[in-house]
């Protein structure tokens, strides 16, 4: 067994809690006061300046930890061939969409905030948020079985 892989896993599963739990934040807690225009534009964008970074800081533990993982733990064939594997694939891509749709959200709402706009850039925001958050309630479902012992 890798030494490493535990490391790994756990650096990986940290920041997939801090990254869903971001965006959840984001889309949940701070979104629908920003359609109200009940927060500011500063520390809107402050939150979502801060949500972009865990994102893009992130996708580069991902790809280190993901890759070690998927390159020590599985082979190509495991990959395409089999439920696990699948559960895998399917993670990834569920998380390039997600990272896809904060990014996307995330830059109308900075463009709108620094034409010093609120409420529109929210409501242009909100759909691509709002599909990140569903993409990463998705990521945690399939990691949930992809870690359930005996499932596949």
């Amino acid at each position: 067994m890798d030494v490493l892989n535990p490391v790994m896993w756990s650096v990986h599963v940290g920041f997939a809690v801090l990254w869903v739990g971001s965006v959840l934040f984001v889309t949940l807690a701070v979104l629908p006061p920003a359609l109200r225009g009940d927060i500011g534009t500063e520390a809107l964008g402050s939150l979502v300046g801060r949500l972009r970074w865990i994102t893009r800081i992130g996708a580069v533990a991902f790809v280190a930890t993901g890759g070690h993982m998927a390159g020590t733990l599985y082979t190509f064939e495991a990959l395409t061939g089999t439920p696990r594997g699948h559960l895998v694939l399917t993670m990834l891509g569920l998380w390039f969409v997600g990272t896809g749709l904060v990014e996307v959200g995330g830059s109308k709402l900075a463009d709108g905030l620094d034409a010093d706009k609120l409420r529109e850039p929210a409501r242009e925001a909100k759909p691509f948020l709002y599909g990140a958050s569903a993409v990463s309630v998705g990521l945690i479902v399939t990691a949930g079985l992809l870690a359930s012992p005996g499932l596949f």
